[in-house]
């Protein structure tokens, strides 16, 4: 991927307050209709974060724009909140999105593998998060599959190299995407670029916290949907298939827990991952077992058959309207 993108003149003059007069480093990452992401540090210098800012839109009316912005900015920071388990103080007055202690089921089911959230505030239209190291999913299967590629197959391939490594991996993203189901969140925009691999052992201290919840993991990430994607960092390995999915990019991500609305995110899921990986397409089928029979999906079992059934509605109903247009 491209490297951080140069920050134009006088760009930290127009951030928002505290980050305009910040002496932190502040790196441009990347750049979408919604908001920016950049990569710097937060209440510590050794405590790297992703610093995601929602520009104020000059053609919409002010009062909408500050509605539009506030009401996003907190949905994204309570899901992430309700899923990691961990409240936290907020800009202006110091009180908390929400405290998981009163919430019922879900809460903390996704420690460690959704964004840790550092701070926000809706006015100044920022939410500081966990900088999460390692590499997008996508970027991972691409390198893999280019390596296979010198190796006379490609991954995916009837006797192409890797062909294990990457199930294993597709077992995995589906029992990330069941466990976040079983917590009554619905992502609204699974691809593999909103997910994150992150090496082994690299995980931040607050987040090897010990869990409060049975069902907790252990790690953290994020961004926001519709937005933008976290680039790849450095890692020891660049084509290594291993390590812990983190979830990213919850922007339009929602508290749902139907199954009409579960399967419309995995069928988001399949349409993104067939066609940003052709090859592999035919091993989507190890996602799809995972999230219903996966040990670590929280879906395993009738709910998640449910759900799978309910997908082959989705698609049906995707297929015609692909037909008529």
């Amino acid at each position: 991927m491209t490297g951080p993108i140069p920050l134009p003149p006088n760009a930290r003059a127009r951030l928002p307050t505290p980050f305009n007069t910040s002496p932190e480093p502040l790196e441009l990452i990347a750049q979408g209709a919604e908001s920016l992401l950049y990569k710097t540090t937060f209440l510590s210098p050794s405590q790297p974060a992703a610093l995601k800012i929602r520009p104020v839109k000059k053609w919409r009316h002010p009062t909408l724009d500050k509605r539009l912005t506030r009401a996003r900015i907190l949905a994204e920071a309570r899901v992430l909140v309700k899923l990691s388990g961990e409240g936290i103080a907020a800009g202006g007055g110091g009180r908390k999105v929400k405290d998981p202690k009163r919430e019922g089921e879900g809460v903390g089911g996704m420690r460690g593998l959704v964004p840790a959230v550092l701070g926000l505030d809706w006015e100044g239209g920022w939410l500081v998060t966990e900088w999460i190291e390692g590499g997008t999913v996508k970027e991972r299967i691409y390198r893999v599959s280019r390596a296979g590629t010198k190796g006379g197959g490609r991954v995916g391939e009837a006797g192409g190299e890797g062909v294990e490594e990457l199930r294993g991996l597709l077992r995995k993203m589906g029992e990330v995407v069941g466990k976040l189901h079983a917590c009554g969140i619905v992502h609204g925009d699974l691809t593999t670029s909103n997910m994150m691999l992150r090496p082994f052992g690299t995980a931040s201290p607050e987040s090897s916290k010990p869990e409060r919840h049975d069902e907790a993991s252990a790690q953290s990430s994020t961004r926001s949907a519709s937005d933008v994607d976290q680039p790849q960092a450095t890692s020891t390995s660049q084509t290594s298939l291993e390590g812990d999915i983190v979830l990213i990019d919850f922007g339009l991500a929602t508290q749902s827990v139907s199954d009409e609305d579960r399967a419309v995110d995995l069928y988001v899921l399949e349409r993104a991952f067939g066609s940003t990986h052709p090859w592999e397409e035919e091993l989507f089928a190890c996602v799809l077992d995972a999230y219903a029979h996966g040990e670590g999906s929280g879906m395993a079992g009738k709910a998640g058959k449910t759900v799978i059934r309910k997908l082959e509605d989705v698609r049906m109903r995707g297929r015609k309207k692909s037909m008529l247009g």
